[in-house]
């Protein structure tokens, strides 16, 4: 596949900038892949394709306020810093992308808080990612890890959402978020409320949970043409061994698995076995996913309507057959869906 065949046009106004007023009340479009057909239904009535032994994977990650904004010594020039992973906790290393990058050099020391409350140092500047940050903080992590999100904002990237609110802090987190670590939202779990997990337990479906980090290698930009070139970026994966033999018991018993997300998508389909299960796992992955792609572990895919050329878009067509969900996509603007976190959903059954 190249990139050029996942190129749409993509109207700014399509792109949410906020949720619906309630989480499972967003717009979902089903697809059914082996037809071809398409459904127009509410988020909420998901578990109508699904019954009594099925089970949901979700990705319980948590983001953090990844984005700060500070100070250049001596120049005083406007810096962000965008938190992408922690390297080092007890040296306070930080792996981070520098805005503007061009302006910062090894030594350089940046300024954080109205009183310049937490300070950094450039110790690294030829990563892949683009910088790496020591914090100088005396007191304990606790205090350091407390001061430094006290300074962060939620990290909505700037093509979903220009000015970000305090809304957002609850916003752009799952109900089910558990495990620190993302700096953006699986978008798909955002659509699941306490009472659409009630309903799924009348019907006997089950649920179980996976980690992954979402990274910001999703938004980065593809930028090879042949898509067997493209490198993602590694995030941290944790498959219990409990939701390992949930998901295995699904599939030995003739029931279904939904993946919730491209990135459960991907973690579930990183370390399988011969005969098609998920192992327990505790790592890293840098999978990706795009067509042709022989899915072994999810029978059903949710996931929101993503950008153009993304690798998410990728991943999605994999699963859906690439002409199938190209069309959908088309019928999706055409029928005024919304795109990116903050936007509608679409099943593949």
């Amino acid at each position: 596949m190249k990139l050029s065949q996942f190129q749409f046009s993509l109207p700014k106004d399509r792109i949410a900038s906020e949720p619906t007023r309630w989480r499972d009340e967003c717009r979902l479009m089903v697809l059914h892949k082996d037809t071809g057909e398409i459904e127009h239904k509410i988020f909420k009535e998901i578990i109508d394709y699904f019954g009594k032994g099925d089970t949901f994977v979700l990705n319980d990650t948590k983001v953090f306020p990844a984005r700060l904004f500070g100070k250049k010594e001596k120049t005083g020039a406007d810096i962000m810093v965008f938190l992408l992973r922690e390297l080092n906790r007890e040296q306070r290393l930080w792996d981070v992308i520098v805005d503007p990058a061009r302006k910062i050099r090894i030594g350089n020391k940046l300024y954080f808080g109205d009183d310049q409350s937490l300070v950094a140092e450039v110790v690294d500047n030829t990563t892949s990612r683009g910088r790496t940050l020591r914090f100088l903080y005396d007191g304990s992590y606790e205090e350091f890890k407390d001061t430094l999100f006290s300074l962060g904002e939620t990290p909505i990237l700037p093509i979903f959402k220009e000015k970000v609110t305090e809304e957002d802090k609850e916003n752009f987190q799952t109900i089910f978020a558990d495990k620190e670590g993302a700096v953006s939202a699986p978008a798909a779990g955002l659509h699941f409320s306490r009472e659409l997990f009630n309903r799924m337990i009348l019907k006997d479906i089950n649920k179980t949970f996976i980690t992954v980090h979402m990274g910001i290698g999703h938004f980065r930009k593809v930028d090879v043409e042949d898509l067997s070139k493209h490198r993602m970026d590694s995030e941290r994966l944790i498959i219990s061994q409990e939701a390992a033999d949930a998901i295995n018991f699904t599939k030995r018993s003739g029931h279904k698995v939904l993946a919730v997300g491209a990135t459960v998508m991907r973690g579930l389909e990183t370390y399988v076995t011969t005969n098609h299960e998920v192992n327990a796992y505790d790592g890293w992955t840098n999978k990706f996913i795009f067509p042709p792609y022989q899915f072994a572990v999810p029978d059903a895919i949710v996931s929101n309507f993503h950008l153009p050329e993304s690798t998410m878009l990728m991943s999605v067509a994999a699963f859906g057959g690439f002409d199938k969900v190209m069309n959908a996509y088309k019928v999706a603007l055409d029928e005024k869906y919304r795109f990116g976190p903050y936007g509608d959903a679409m099943l593949i059954v």
